[in-house]
């Protein structure tokens, strides 16, 4: 007898688990609308965040599905992120909670409420929930070209159809990679400097009008001008919570460009002393060769050794050579050896090189790298007198 009703007590709850688990069906008062959320205070919610609300009041539903989501805690999750195998999430929430994080955050959220039938509203319920499945929700991010933003135009005009048209009318010009990056951060910042010493040529390559909604700001002005079978996609746009902008915080004390001119200085001034008191500061020099070697070896994994596109076609490395790690030892040996020479005038001469490739625009070098490319050159050249 309690074996019967434990076996019908398990068809009950798996029979209610279905019915939960049963996508529901939209009314006609559903609305499916687009939410934008201002930029944070960290590097990684700088450019802002894209996410798709769901909300029915006959049926009291109002969640919100985000592709924005990762896990510090996943394992490998670092690693994963040098070798360009990031992964994302699509994951569900309640409205309610998501516009709490936001709120504790002070960033302002907008909405744009797609202007969709009852029919379009349940298909697109019904894609959303299907990606949500444990074995769907997980995909490869990419900075540029897969994200939380470049999702939203892909949803749409997959799930839609292929009436929707995103007019560039509202771009005063087609800009890069590289530009549309540098709106959201300031040059002389830590973050930035890191993002243009890793990003490639292929960065400073012009983004088509779909491109530029990899930043969910431009994805919301796409949006406005969009269009399905030749009216607005839109129906209207509100704001959820209004707060100011975040603003740059940091001082020029903590910049890299102080730092920077602060060790220029300071090269110059051992440089000087070395000079005049016919020396070597060995430290020194194995610091910048070791360091200068270690970055650029760096830089061409991340080219060659990982599934980053963003990193491709990154010459970085003709100034910040990763031979430099081997010199290194080599500079601060008693009896230099007689290929030293040839080896400083060939990084002299890769310097130029990289110059002019900053100056055709193949690829855009920051400013900031300008104060190092003077501290290598200064002590290459003291260095080739010395020898």
């Amino acid at each position: 007898m309690r074996t019967r009703l434990l076996i019908i007590f398990l068809l009950l709850l798996q029979a209610c688990q279905m019915l939960y688990a049963k996508i529901p069906v939209l009314s006609k008062k559903a609305q499916i609308s687009v939410l934008t959320c201002s930029a944070g205070d960290q590097l990684f919610s700088s450019f802002g965040h894209t996410a798709f609300r769901v909300q029915d009041p006959e049926l009291g539903i109002d969640v919100v599905y985000n592709y924005g989501t990762f896990d510090f805690n996943k394992p490998n999750f670092y690693l994963n992120f040098a070798k360009g195998k990031l992964i994302y999430s699509l994951s569900r929430k309640s409205f309610e909670a998501f516009l709490y994080d936001y709120q504790l955050e002070k960033r302002w959220i907008k909405e744009q409420l797609l202007d969709l039938n009852q029919e379009q509203a349940n298909h697109l319920l019904k894609f959303f929930e299907e990606n949500y499945k444990p074995e769907n929700r997980d995909y490869p991010y990419d900075p540029l070209f897969n994200n939380c933003s470049t999702i939203t135009g892909d949803i749409l005009e997959e799930q839609i159809g292929n009436a929707i048209v995103f007019n560039g009318s509202h771009l005063k010009e087609l800009m890069t990679f590289r530009q549309l990056v540098h709106q959201h951060i300031k040059t002389n910042e830590w973050g930035t400097f890191g993002i243009d010493l890793a990003f490639g040529g292929i960065t400073d390559k012009q983004a088509t009008v779909r491109q530029h909604m990899f930043l969910p700001y431009y994805a919301m002005y796409q949006l406005n001008n969009t269009t399905y079978n030749g009216k607005p996609l839109l129906s209207r746009e509100r704001t959820i919570s209004d707060y100011p902008e975040k603003s740059d915080q940091s001082t020029f004390l903590t910049s890299p460009l102080f730092w920077f001119m602060f060790v220029l200085c300071f090269v110059i001034a051992i440089t000087y002393l070395d000079k005049k008191h016919d020396g070597q500061n060995k430290w020194l020099d194995f610091t910048l060769f070791f360091v200068s070697g270690l970055a650029g070896l760096i830089l061409m994994l991340l080219w060659f050794a990982t599934d980053h596109v963003v990193t491709q076609l990154n010459f970085n490395f003709l100034w910040l050579l990763p031979t430099n790690l081997v010199v290194a030892f080599y500079i601060v040996s008693k009896k230099k050896p007689t290929w030293l020479t040839k080896y400083l005038w060939l990084a002299l001469g890769l310097m130029v090189v990289i110059l002019l490739i900053w100056i055709f625009k193949i690829q855009i070098l920051s400013p900031l790298n300008i104060p190092l490319l003077l501290i290598l050159a200064i002590r290459y050249l003291f260095l080739l007198k010395k020898i």
